[in-house]
């Protein structure tokens, strides 16, 4: 099934494979970037949810806290 082509065609189907390698270089990279991307916004998302959990139950204690009441010195 090997069949002999033309110099030419052999230049040609070298240069095509050559750009098809690249281009799927590229979309790998692309790819790569976009997965690192989405890490990154979802470990944002969950240390800004943990953040303000922390601050509401930060709010919740405070309120809830029982005040000590200052002795009246006359």
């Amino acid at each position: 099934m090997t069949e002999t082509y033309s110099k030419s065609r052999q230049q040609a189907e070298t240069a095509f494979g050559n750009l098809q390698t690249q281009f799927f270089a590229k979309n790998n990279a692309v790819e790569e970037l976009l997965s690192v991307a989405h890490a990154r916004d979802a470990k944002t998302l969950r240390l800004r949810e943990a953040r303000l959990a922390k601050e509401q139950a930060d709010r919740i204690s405070e309120t809830s806290a029982p005040r000590t009441k200052r002795s009246k010195s006359s």
